[in-house]
């Protein structure tokens, strides 16, 4: 009864509360660049915690607890090998761990490529990461955020999403945009990163196709797009991970650092593909994450 009574006071007295989420906001007022009239029978499908044929991208805010925010906020974008989103343990999970510590966290439900509901199904997702990042930072007055500290973190696919919307940000795939389009820093766990030997196949498949000539398998294979302006990047993988190779992290890595960026990288000897926040082999990451957004000011 006791707990009923404090929903209640929250839903008539409007405060904030521990992991508050206001409307889901809709990414575009009308449709989005690029895309075609979406096919009756391509409708939206959420079940055990597995999202699929987006064709309304969406973010959702979790808030921290009164007197909390640290003004910082993350993107977070789950994972799935761009055939589904893992909306719960690599999404709302997630971003309900940032809220709670003070960092305002934004779910990014993106659309999954597609010819159906896509000119160009390879930019897709990032034209939905990029309007992500535009609408927080147009919007970071109003929610008492600070500009320059709006990272984002990306799991698997997801990861792949994160390290294309932090390593592309010089061009713009949604329009002329009057706030930057680069995040303050990437959170990468377990990430798609190349489309080349050590890419997930299903991941290269979904987003450029079996038979992409090779710029474009350039193109997304993202250790080939760092600039010396490339954002502070944290990386997390499993040794043992068979779904996606470890590679992947230790390319970005090493090409970061011949960018003279900023990277820290953990290895987990074991607990391999898809654990979210809790490695169940026993590695923890989170708090590690926060000393390292503490140790580059950005919370």
């Amino acid at each position: 009864m006791r707990r009923f009574l404090k929903i209640t006071i929250f839903l008539l007295g409007g405060k904030v509360s521990l992991f508050a989420q206001t409307a889901v906001i809709p990414l575009y007022p009308n449709a989005a660049p690029g895309s075609k009239p979406t096919p009756s029978d391509y409708v939206e499908h959420t079940g055990n915690g597995w999202t699929t044929k987006v064709s309304q991208p969406t973010l959702t805010p979790f808030f921290p607890p009164d007197g909390k925010a640290s003004g910082a906020a993350i993107i977070v974008i789950p994972g799935g090998g761009y055939a589904g989103l893992a909306v719960n343990h690599e999404g709302a999970e997630v971003a309900k761990r940032f809220a709670e510590v003070g960092i305002t966290a934004f779910l990014l439900k993106y659309r999954l490529p597609s010819d159906l509901i896509m000119r160009d199904r390879s930019i897709g997702p990032l034209q939905d990461a990029q309007r992500a990042l535009e609408l927080v930072r147009s919007r970071a007055s109003e929610w008492k955020l600070d500009t320059s500290k709006v990272g984002v973190i990306g799991f698997s696919a997801g990861g792949h999403l994160a390290s294309t919307l932090g390593t592309h940000y010089t061009k713009s795939h949604i329009g002329k945009s009057n706030v930057s389009l680069r995040p303050s820093f990437m959170m990468l766990i377990y990430p798609v990163i190349s489309m080349g030997e050590f890419t997930h196949g299903g991941s290269k498949e979904n987003l450029i196709g079996k038979d992409a000539f090779q710029q474009q398998i350039d193109l997304f294979s993202n250790e080939k797009q760092l600039r010396q302006d490339t954002p502070p990047v944290f990386i997390l993988h499993a040794q043992d991970d068979k779904v996606v190779h470890v590679n992947n992290s230790l390319l970005f890595y090493q090409e970061v650092l011949k960018h003279g960026g900023k990277a820290e990288m953990h290895l987990f000897q074991a607990g391999g593909h898809g654990f979210g926040l809790n490695n169940k082999a026993g590695g923890q990451w989170f708090e590690s994450s926060l000393n390292w957004l503490r140790i580059n000011k950005f919370f």
